[in-house]
């Protein structure tokens, strides 16, 4: 059995189906240089043929990533297969990944087809996928409420036909780790050929178990597992790439293996996730939590201060943690501005974008004292230089009184033209938002309003979420400001902007 786990990330696929957290083709591509500066194995980019943007953007990733395999989901069809070859082959190392169901509920109401039917459809898909890579995995989805004798089956089959992966997920999230682990041990001691493939896991989250299934799997011998940063998506989200990372390499004597991550890139991932999805991080979330290594209980300090390892079992430094080694402020120049965007991975595309960065950056300098690294990937990831913003605060009054009513004046661009417009609302942030829709007349519903602090102090950004649903399409809208009345302006006319916005960011279920 190999000592390697390979870590399979599907962030851009599977974490992009949560409703909101849709990408474009260059937030895909930073997502994606991350993960591979964070040395993952496997990157499913999408569903290239989900749609057309979806495409784009798997391709996009293919060309320019070169340490990882770029990898795009396919339903067992001939269309989705060759949609996919055709995205991945500018790929340095492909892979095609597709699936059918397997469970008998799947099977007779879903795709209406027997099982006799559904071995050679996936039989058939395998023949397609080798047209194009000779890395192909095959997933049987719903696995874990699949019969065992029909999994061994296919399994065979699709094993013969020429599959390189078998994965087993749990779709629906249905599994407990200790029936999960003797599946999968099933599986590897019945399925003829088993030692000639990697056998991975899928695990969903509904019942708070996916890390655990994912782990029992790694016991009874899986050897990839997929995940998600931050444990993004649909429903309760997939199983958390950080914790299923740092379990395996902190436990070494229960697990036998271990990852190739470079575990210094997990919050800087993690932040970058979060920042261009709108989902904010909970802050006792293990590993990426902003009270992961956090002690209030005297008892642990006492204990930490003593020796660390009496209640850290991992170093925070280790996953990312790390202070700044430049202090940023209002005297700070570009290139020590330049030279800390880099090291936090943030891309520049241009000179003007620098600049209009910078300068925001002397605005926020002149309003706080010091400026963390939080601070600046707030400020790139609220960048209004934009060439699709069609809608921008220009100016702003808010007026909010005991015993009178909140009101909102504004100044807002629309298509290059400037706007004035008062509203009143039940607090200030509502009446900027009744203001903003008097102008803008969307008619998108607002799902969710969501304050974070960015780092600590009275004079810390306020960032803010806004997620926004109209028709087909649910996108988050970040700000971030001083002032969270600003920030929560700014942050409603940045879902607007999505939603207004021709660049593909439909959620790609099929």
């Amino acid at each position: 059995m190999s000592d390697q786990l390979i870590i399979f990330d599907t962030t851009l696929r599977d974490g992009e189906q949560s409703p909101g957290a849709s990408m474009t083709r260059d937030e895909k591509l930073r997502i994606a240089r991350q993960l591979e500066r964070m040395k993952v194995n496997v990157i499913e980019a999408g569903f290239a043929a989900a749609s057309n943007g979806d495409f784009e953007a798997v391709r996009a990733v293919a060309e320019a990533i070169k340490d990882s395999t770029i990898c795009s989901l396919a339903r067992a069809n001939e269309n989705d297969i060759r949609r996919a070859g055709e995205a991945i082959r500018p790929a340095a190392s492909g892979r095609i990944h597709t699936f059918i169901a397997t469970s008998p509920i799947h099977m007779e109401k879903k795709l209406r087809m027997s099982p006799d039917q559904v071995v050679e459809q996936a039989v058939r898909a395998i023949g397609w996928a080798r047209e194009y890579t000779g890395d192909i995995e095959f997933s049987a989805e719903d696995a874990g409420r699949s019969e065992i004798d029909f999994l061994c089956r296919i399994f065979e089959a699709v094993i013969k036909a020429g599959a390189t992966t078998i994965n087993v997920p749990d779709t629906v999230g249905y599994n407990v780790p200790e029936q999960f682990a003797a599946t999968i041990r099933t599986l590897i001691e019945r399925v003829p050929n088993s030692d000639k493939v990697v056998w991975s896991v899928h695990c969903h989250n509904d019942l708070g178990l996916a890390v655990a299934n994912s782990l029992a799997a790694v016991r009874a011998g899986a050897r990839q597992v997929e995940c998600t940063v931050n444990g993004l998506g649909e429903r309760a989200g997939n199983a958390s790439l950080e914790e299923i990372v740092m379990a395996v390499r902190t436990r070494k004597d229960i697990f036998l293996c271990d990852t190739r991550i470079d575990t210094t890139q997990i919050v800087p991932a993690s932040k970058l996730v979060s920042s261009i999805t709108g989902f904010p991080v909970q802050p006792n979330k293990a590993i990426v939590g902003a009270n992961a290594f956090a002690h209030e209980s005297g008892i642990h300090q006492d204990g930490v201060l003593k020796h660390r390892e009496t209640y850290e079992i991992m170093r925070a430094e280790d996953v990312g943690w790390t202070t700044n080694k430049l202090v940023m402020g209002k005297h700070s120049g570009r290139n020590a501005f330049r030279s800390r965007l880099v090291e936090l991975g943030v891309e520049i595309k241009s000179e003007e974008q620098l600049n209009h960065a910078f300068a925001r950056f002397k605005e926020l300098a002149d309003k706080k004292h010091e400026i963390f690294d939080e601070d600046l990937q707030a400020l790139m990831s609220d960048d209004s230089s934009e060439p699709q913003e069609h809608f921008r605060l220009v100016a702003s009054s808010f007026h909010s009184e005991t015993g009178e009513t909140p009101c909102a004046r504004l100044t807002l661009s629309v298509g290059g033209k400037e706007a004035k417009v008062e509203s009143g609302g039940s607090g200030p942030v509502d009446a900027a938002f009744k203001a903003i829709e008097a102008v803008a007349d969307s008619g998108a519903e607002l799902l969710l309003y969501s304050v974070n602090a960015i780092t600590t102090g009275t004079d810390a950004q306020g960032e803010v979420t806004v997620r926004l649903s109209k028709e087909d399409r649910v996108v988050n809208g970040q700000g971030a400001d001083t002032d969270i009345i600003v920030a929560s302006a700014k942050a409603y006319l940045n879902a607007l902007n999505k939603l207004h916005s021709k660049l593909e960011r439909v959620n790609p279920q099929v």
